[in-house]
């Protein structure tokens, strides 16, 4: 299950998405996009400071998540060759993050000069800035099984050699997972600030409480 959600404080806001099993434990498939979504967060958390281009944050948030799903065999051949046909948006179509402050999704990502991307995914960042100290922006990278992109991405003649249809197969209906965490840009990294659990371990732990 995949839930998108957040609270207001003296009208500031949150936006925390968070993907569990609803059975309380992780089948392995499950296991795989999950890690391979909060490996990609947490590389952007360890790269995200100030001077650093959002764009280049959602490609390395892509680039990330295309390693995992080579490593476990749905996907096969070079991440650069994959990178340079937009393979990394058939998989995650939206945008990395976005600002926020008074409103969820905030204003100022694209003042004057800075242009939007027209590529697939990056095409729906909703800022191309560069990041600055102070500013406050979710990391929200996702791993979908969308068929109506998976399926003309594996007839696509310059998509289809990359991907491994018996196992895409066991995918298909998988739906998909994304982890939002909400970060302050700091003079030399960023702030995550939300606290929930995160990792397999914790949310399988916090959920077994549940049925105690």
């Amino acid at each position: 299950m995949v839930i998108d959600m957040g609270a207001e404080y003296h009208c500031y806001t949150s936006d925390i998405t968070i993907s569990f099993p609803v059975n309380g434990k992780f089948t392995p498939d499950q296991r795989i996009i999950y890690e391979a979504v909060l490996k990609s967060n947490l590389a952007v958390q360890k790269a995200a400071k100030p001077g650093v281009l959002w764009p280049d944050m959602h490609r390395l948030a892509e680039k990330t998540i295309l390693e995992e799903l080579v490593k476990h065999g749905l996907i096969q051949g070079n991440v650069d060759d994959m990178m340079a046909v937009r393979l990394g948006a058939v998989f995650m179509p939206h945008g990395l993050g976005h600002f926020m402050g008074l409103d969820v999704h905030d204003c100022g990502g694209y003042p004057k000069g800075v242009e939007r991307s027209t590529e697939p995914g990056l095409k729906s960042l909703r800022t191309g800035r560069v990041l600055q100290k102070d500013m406050v922006i979710t990391i929200e990278p996702g791993c979908y099984f969308i068929n109506s992109l998976i399926e003309p991405a594996m007839k696509d003649p310059v998509k289809s050699k990359f991907f491994v249809p018996e196992v895409m197969e066991r995918f298909k209906k998988f739906g998909g997972v994304r982890i939002e965490d909400d970060v302050l840009i700091t003079e030399d990294g960023c702030d995550n600030m939300t606290q929930v659990p995160r990792t397999v371990a914790d949310i399988e732990a916090i959920m077994a409480e549940g049925k105690a």
